[in-house]
Parts: structure tokens; C-alpha cells; sequence
């Protein structure tokens, strides 16, 4: 019944990798390249968590 008010996790997901990848872009663009991998390399982890739950809800 209240299945309408449970969140998406993968639309979660999805926003937290997209600012993720703004902070990278800001940190590139500001000269800062370890911390731009360092945030890249988060967006990842968060693209391989999106991978595995639309995997597992197939």
C-alpha cells in the first residue's frame, strides 16, 4: 500500500553518481588531478552499484 512513498534506490544512485562527477569535473578544472581520480574513482563504485541492482531487479 505504501510502496508509492519508497524511494528508487537506483534513482538515488543515479543522482549521487551525477554529482559525483561534478565534483570531478570542478577539481580537474581547478588543477587538482589526484583529487579529481580520487572522485572518479567513487563515481565508479557508484556506476557498478546501479550495475548490480538492475541486475538483481531483472
Amino acid at each position: 500500500m505504501f510502496s508509492i512513498f519508497k524511494q528508487d534506490p537506483i534513482k538515488k544512485l543515479n543522482k549521487a553518481y551525477e554529482a559525483k562527477l561534478e565534483q570531478a569535473m570542478y577539481a580537474q578544472r581547478n588543477g587538482d588531478i589526484k583529487s579529481y581520480s580520487m572522485i572518479t574513482a567513487e563515481a565508479e563504485d557508484i556506476v557498478k552499484q546501479i550495475q548490480e541492482l538492475e541486475r538483481l531487479t531483472k
